[in-house]
């Protein structure tokens, strides 16, 4: 299986278009995930009641085939980037929620005790002392969301979008690899460096984690 460079050098500019797309769509859909996963999250972790219903819907939701989250969605929202992103946005949701739920839970009592001793409100707790000390379960979730949505976005090429899936597309209907091999390349580049770039942003977000490892 060969590569055709010049293909590569004549197409560079859509490239471009599709990988920003790609991407568009990923980090949409992963900020929404937060966006709707971190106060879901907190009922969750107050309200024992409704957290395995919570977490059971997500996981329902996620067991759905991705195809057909699409498919389901056509009749809402058309053949648009919106039918992308409300899919992949429920398939961020199951990571998102249950880390997060599992970073609240790993805040110590005592931590939270000694926040109210000091007469901090419980929205503030949450605020000033929760969750910082839950980001870093919350910030692999977010890790995993974005790694799982990029790898995603290709499957919306079955309802006109996919960003760099319209590579695979067209190099399947036209038995020409490079678009193939191109669109792996970069969705896989993608990922890594949106990986990357998350880890960069843990590791500023949370110093206090450095200094108990030069502790130990």
């Amino acid at each position: 299986m060969t590569v055709d460079w010049s293909w590569i050098s004549d197409h560079t500019g859509d490239l471009a278009t599709l990988t920003l797309s790609h991407l568009q769509a990923a980090l949409t859909a992963v900020l929404l995930g937060l966006i709707v996963s971190l106060p879901l999250a907190v009922v969750a972790h107050r309200v024992r009641r409704l957290r395995g219903l919570l977490l059971g819907l997500s996981n329902i939701l996620f067991t759905i085939p991705s195809i057909a989250v699409f498919v389901l969605l056509l009749p809402v929202s058309g053949l648009t980037r919106t039918t992308t992103v409300i899919g992949l946005t429920i398939y961020t949701l199951v990571v998102l929620l249950r880390n997060t739920v599992e970073g609240l839970d790993s805040v110590p009592a005592r931590t939270k005790e000694a926040a109210k001793a000091m007469g901090a409100r419980p929205l503030r707790t949450l605020l000033t002392v929760e969750l910082p000390l839950a980001l870093p379960v919350i910030m692999a979730g977010v890790r995993i969301a974005t790694v799982m949505a990029i790898s995603l976005v290709s499957v919306a090429t079955y309802i006109g979008d996919g960003g760099l899936g319209q590579l695979f597309t067209d190099g399947f209907q036209r038995n020409f690899p490079t678009p193939v091999i191109v669109g792996v390349v970069l969705t896989l580049l993608l990922a890594l460096v949106a990986d990357a770039l998350l880890v960069t942003l843990q590791y500023v977000l949370t110093p206090w984690t450095r200094r108990q490892k030069q502790g130990a």
